[in-house]
């Protein structure tokens, strides 16, 4: 069984930058990562490779960005996965979620075939969720997404169950399938030192727009479908009152209590 992971380097920071004139993300000088969501789908696929012989299933994992995404890639393969590919030109810079995933799914369609896919469930950066079941609609495969747990897979088929509003659903797709797990589908585990001797070794295959043979208005800025034509910042144009316990807690709330008289936010007991 060919298993292929799609994971993202992102910043590793709660806030992201944009620049106000291309309206892309600032990447420069940041400190990034792999996407935490991105684990748990990474996490799902070794589990399933270390329930099967040795040498049944193969993983690749699969990003997307500038040359230093190569080490999200290699996270991945200290993980547990065995292969690693980076799609990374400068055609590919500043794609939106369609064209993010055209490029993707170009991508797995060429090193397949997979017999399962897995993909987080949003990137911290972006926070859409789009991508992956973008990529199952481009590569006209199932998707199954905010998967709790794998009830069964076979090498035609999977049954999953999937977190739903009010409780839990189980169902069955064939395969291949793109499968989207929460975070509630397990805990990624650390990575061990053989496992990250073997990354830093690990050679990874690059792949370019004109491998792919992707045009330019199919690819990054010119192949998005949405464009940041405006970035502008909130500002905080309220100001507050403090109130400090400090002189004694029933001060404290005298004071509370006379701001929201004064505010007239209270209203009087029938």
């Amino acid at each position: 069984m060919r298993i292929a992971v799609l994971v993202k380097q992102v910043p590793a920071v709660d806030t992201v930058k944009i620049d106000e004139t291309t309206g892309t993300m600032i990447r420069d000088g940041v400190e990034a990562e792999l996407n935490p969501l991105d684990l748990h789908a990474v996490e799902a696929a070794v589990r399933i490779k270390e329930s099967r012989a040795a040498g049944e299933v193969e993983i690749t994992a699969v990003t997307m960005g500038p040359p230093a995404a190569r080490k999200a890639v290699k996270y991945a393969i200290a993980m547990g996965c065995d292969r690693g590919l980076l799609l990374s030109d400068r055609k590919f810079g500043g794609a939106d979620t369609l064209a993010t995933a055209r490029t993707l799914s170009r991508a797995l369609l060429k090193a397949g075939p997979f017999d399962l896919l897995f993909a987080g469930e949003r990137a911290t950066d972006g926070e859409t969720g789009q991508v992956g079941p973008a990529c199952a609609k481009l590569m006209g495969v199932s998707v199954l997404s905010y998967v709790s747990a794998i009830d069964d897979l076979t090498d035609e088929s999977i049954r999953v169950v999937r977190a739903v509003e009010g409780g839990h659903e189980t169902v069955e797709a064939p395969l291949p399938a793109i499968v989207i797990p929460v975070k509630e589908m397990n805990i990624p585990r650390l990575c061990t030192l053989s496992g990250k001797l073997r990354a830093k070794t690990a050679e990874i295959p690059l792949e370019t727009a004109e491998g792919l043979f992707m045009a330019e208005e199919e690819t990054g800025l010119k192949g998005s479908a949405t464009q940041v034509v405006n970035v502008t910042y909130p500002k905080v144009t309220r100001q507050g009152r403090r109130v400090v316990a400090a002189e004694g807690l029933e001060r404290a709330v005298e004071a509370v209590m006379g701001l929201l008289e004064e505010k007239n936010a209270l209203e009087e007991a029938k």
